[in-house]
């Protein structure tokens, strides 16, 4: 089976929208935060090399570098978000007629539990960390294609708050309440820098057409 990466645009919405149970919400934050890194690389591709921004070619060639890496991070945690699910799916359907069969389902559904947190709380870093690349872009980028700096922190944005949400659904069922409680706490702390930098971006974009 092909990787969802490899798929077409037509195909991932076709999987998307179906009665199975991935690729879901999971994977389509990851891929909003990848187009957000995308959109940072295309700002930067269209500012590097013209003559009315040689002052900042230095800081978009490095921001090139970071927001193609990122893209890179985000397009994995497509499929990272997919196989902890079917993880989880697959934990759940362990048998459970004798009491040793319970406890031992139970303690794997546990430990994936826990890694089904992790990997959208990574995701959210990630999409935190395209909207301060999108403020670079925003700033210094060329103000021919600075609306899609703007589109590149609503997208990023958009991924940081949807992988929240499965930070929180899949923390909600751990029992082990001291790590639930340290990834949320993490992730609040994101989420208030996120907000508050994207409404200052989208701003400054706004301030620019």
């Amino acid at each position: 089976m092909s990787e969802i990466k490899d798929k077409s645009v037509q195909l991932f919405l076709d999987e998307l929208a179906s009665k199975q149970a991935t690729p879901g919400g999971g994977s389509a934050a990851a891929v909003m935060g990848a187009q957000a890194a995308a959109l940072v690389s295309m700002v930067c591709n269209l500012t590097i090399g013209k003559p009315k921004y040689a002052e900042v070619e230095t800081q978009m060639q490095a921001l090139l570098i970071e927001s193609e890496a990122l893209r890179e991070t985000l397009i994995a945690m497509i499929k990272a978000d997919v196989d902890v699910f079917d993880k989880l799916m697959a934990c759940y359907g362990l048998p459970k007629a004798t009491d040793e069969e319970k406890s031992l389902r139970s303690a794997q559904i546990q430990a994936v539990l826990k890694q089904a947190t992790i990997v959208p709380l990574e995701c959210a870093k990630a999409c935190a960390k395209a909207i301060d690349l999108s403020r670079v872009a925003a700033e210094k980028g060329n103000l021919g294609v600075i609306s899609d700096a703007g589109v590149a922190v609503m997208a990023a944005y958009a991924g940081l708050k949807s992988a929240a949400l499965n930070v929180q659904i899949n923390a909600a069922s751990l029992k082990d309440r001291a790590f639930a409680e340290t990834q949320l706490a993490q992730l609040q702390d994101i989420l208030q820098v996120g907000e508050l930098a994207t409404a200052q971006i989208y701003a400054i974009v706004s301030d620019k057409l």
